[in-house]
């Protein structure tokens, strides 16, 4: 678990997370409104050496970046419980790295191996948790964790 207290400090361990990023991983970001999912990734975003400015996908539902490997944001929340309405293979099977905000809304059946990333608002700032989902996932959640010291520290 990591605690962030400014969007600074968001940002920075998304960055630290997004240098561990590999072709085909998956992350889910689960949190209400305004908790900092798409402030999350932009952190994710300079970690895979994105230059573009990451702006949230909400009306566009998959903004495409370039960088050390392509970054896939999508954000769900629109096409709800028709995932069907997109051709969510050719990011989740690309060769980038794919970023879904509310992404707990498509069926267990649609996503395979994922990370998922919970981020609750606090009075203070906001608390983010880690649940792999998959043999991948649980080996990147690893290497989150042991490095978790220089990435909060």
């Amino acid at each position: 678990m990591f605690y962030s207290r400014t969007e600074d400090e968001l940002i920075a361990i998304g960055r630290q997370i997004g240098q561990k990023l590999q072709k085909g991983q998956v992350l889910v970001l689960t949190g209400e409104l305004g908790a900092g999912k798409t402030t999350l990734t932009k952190g994710l975003a300079l970690g895979l050496e994105v230059s573009q400015m990451v702006k949230s996908p909400t009306y566009t539902i998959v903004r495409q970046y370039q960088g050390r490997l392509p970054l896939y944001h999508l954000d769900v929340y629109r096409i709800g419980d028709d995932p069907d309405s997109i051709d969510l293979d050719d990011f989740l099977y690309g060769d980038g790295v794919t970023v879904i905000e509310w992404g707990e809304l498509l069926a267990d059946a649609v996503l395979d191996d994922y990370l998922e990333v919970l981020i609750t608002k606090k009075e203070t700032g906001r608390e983010l948790d880690f649940v792999s989902h998959g043999d991948v996932s649980g080996r990147l959640l690893e290497e989150i964790r042991s490095d978790s010291k220089r990435i909060t520290g």
